[in-house]
């Protein structure tokens, strides 16, 4: 069988887009999305979690489309993607009211914690608009897999944590872990990646943002579990050296493994066009390598 392309890590053979022809020819009614549900049925082509990876098919299809392997019906409708909103033209979350009064406490006198995931719940708009106001970067819908939670003392909310999946490529943690290039892409999934993490500038409460980082490393391979299927065994995350010292980070004892390359994913230059930043891991197991190292 001929390898015809790859996609997200499927091969696709001279046979498979056969079978793609004769599904479009056998339901000349269905739309694009209809097709690419059948065909994740076919397949079996499912996340961890169970649920069909149509997304991804339909982009598979697409391609074998723009190629000229398959001809797909005609496009019925277009769906208003926010992803695809660059800079200024995206939607800036709405302002939400939140308690500004300073908050200058010992860590023993707000405890304990209330962490909560508020992906997909009503308290999401609140995460969203904190995270906007407050944090330097702004805010950014995660891509993939990801979590946001909302950490609250005394009935107020206090931080904001968002974790989403890993990036692929990643030179001082691919060393650090060991593994081949066969099982991080197979275990990628097992990585979660703190995207944002903003404690809010008028909490004023020493050794505060280190214990959230604790008992966020205990919380958050069961959430991840419960809503995506799988746990997570590591955690990694990127500190900016000219602003933040990550000493929160490694007060929670994350390690630093070196610095990125300033290149980002789609670089095709070689040269840093960012800044070049700390990377910092955080391994939830003893065996993480082993199990991270297995490629069947």
């Amino acid at each position: 069988m001929e390898e015809k392309l790859r996609h997200r890590g499927r091969i696709v053979t001279d046979v498979d887009i056969e079978f793609i022809r004769r599904l479009i020819a056998e339901h000349p009614g269905a739309s694009r999305w209809a097709l690419s549900k059948k065909l994740c049925e076919a397949w079996n082509w499912r996340q961890s979690n169970g649920a069909l990876r149509d997304m991804v098919c339909r982009g598979l299809m697409l391609e074998l489309h723009r190629a000229g392997h398959i001809e797909l019906p005609q496009v019925r409708f277009v769906t208003r993607n926010p992803l695809g909103v660059r800079g200024s033209q995206r939607e800036k979350p709405m302002p939400a009211p939140v308690d500004t009064t300073p908050l200058n406490a010992g860590l023993s006198e707000i405890r304990p914690l209330e962490f909560r995931q508020v992906r997909r719940t009503w308290e999401e708009p609140l995460f969203n608009s904190l995270l906007d106001r407050y944090h330097y970067l702004g805010y950014t819908q995660p891509v993939g897999e990801h979590l946001k939670y909302l950490v609250y003392a005394l009935g107020r909310p206090i931080a904001c944590l968002a974790w989403s999946s890993a990036p692929r490529h990643l030179g001082p943690r691919d060393r650090f872990i060991g593994w081949s290039a066969e099982a991080r892409r197979k275990n990628i999934r097992f990585l979660a990646y703190n995207t944002r993490f903003l404690l809010l500038p008028f909490i004023r409460v020493e050794h505060l943002a280190s214990h959230i980082l604790g008992q966020m490393a205990r919380r958050l391979p069961e959430d991840w579990k419960r809503v995506y299927g799988h746990p997570v065994c590591y955690l990694e995350t990127f500190v900016d050296p000219q602003r933040f010292r990550g000493t929160s980070y490694r007060a929670a004892n994350w390690m630093f493994l070196g610095l990125t390359t300033g290149r980002g994913k789609d670089d095709h230059t070689n040269k840093p066009n960012r800044p070049i930043k700390d990377v910092l891991g955080y391994p939830l197991r003893k065996d993480f390598r082993q199990l991270l190292g297995k490629a069947l």
